[in-house]
């Protein structure tokens, strides 16, 4: 029999020994305890507030709760560590009380607050930065073998957007998470999941022309997810504002869904349920 190897087709996440099925596309409902995020709706302020918005999203059809701590908009505010896990650690601790059967990832790039949120009942690491802002992620994750999201972004949010270049930005994403990839496997990190970073280090056109040849992530043979939601390459294109960018979001999402998205984060958990049923009848 063939060695199985890292790239053969993943369906499925290992969370703490439940088996959770990807053979069909899910949502990934956005949490931001955060002040300043880019949309100024999904801020939330209070545990109470937080667990409302987690109800929600989960009555909704949320598969994932995507909890972050830290703005990761362009040129968002630098917060410390401390505060990052201040802002995270009772707010996980509260909803993995009130809703044990949910899954909750933390959207960090600081190994310290990863560990901290796993301890305090997260399940997964959502790192934009793929270990490139902490040495000290990878090593953490393996050792406690959580599933892991890495993400393509040229720069840090600081300067992501000031003036970002490719040779030729599909190879570029390409070639950097096959790397990633490469170090995970050696590490023995078994859950990956693959998110090329749209509005991360890129330009409208860079953003457009990723989705347009999308298919080419099948190559990972691993859950790719996306994350268009009301973000500048919709509402910066129709001339709009975020708030204005949810029609353009499930436009984006259907079509990453039909290039074989199998995760979307989004902040309105329903209409994205919508768009995975609707294509779904594609067959």
């Amino acid at each position: 029999m063939a060695e199985k190897n890292f790239f053969e087709p993943k369906q499925s996440l290992n969370i703490k020994g439940q088996l959770i099925d990807l053979s069909s596309p899910k949502v990934m409902g956005i949490l931001n305890i955060t002040p300043d995020s880019f949309y100024s709706d999904s801020r939330t302020k209070s545990i109470d507030e937080a667990l409302t918005k987690t109800e929600k999203h989960l009555t909704e059809g949320a598969t994932f709760i995507d909890i972050g701590g830290y703005s990761s908009r362009p040129g968002a505010k630098d917060i410390s560590e401390a505060e990052e896990i201040d802002r995270l650690v009772p707010v996980v601790s509260s909803l993995s009380t009130a809703f044990p059967e949910a899954i909750f990832s933390i959207d960090t790039f600081r190994a310290k607050v990863a560990e901290a949120t796993i301890l305090a009942g997260a399940h997964i690491v959502n790192d934009i930065a793929s270990g490139d802002m902490d040495e000290l992620m990878f090593e953490t994750v393996a050792r406690m073998q959580v599933p892991y999201m890495i993400m393509h972004m040229q720069g840090t949010p600081q300067n992501m957007q000031q003036n970002p270049v490719y040779e030729n930005v599909l190879l570029d994403v390409v070639d950097y998470l096959a790397k990633k990839l490469a170090k995970l496997k050696a590490l023995h990190v078994h859950d990956v999941i693959i998110d090329p970073g749209f509005g991360f280090g890129k330009t409208i056109a860079h953003n457009y022309e990723l989705l347009n040849q999308m298919e080419a992530f099948q190559i990972f043979k691993l859950p790719i997810l996306v994350g268009f939601s009301r973000k500048g390459m919709i509402y910066k294109t129709l001339g709009t504002t975020a708030p204005e960018a949810l029609n353009g979001t499930s436009v984006l999402n259907t079509i990453a869904l039909q290039k074989g998205a199998g995760i979307l984060r989004v902040h309105d958990v329903k209409e994205a349920v919508e768009c995975v049923r609707l294509v779904g009848m594609l067959g």
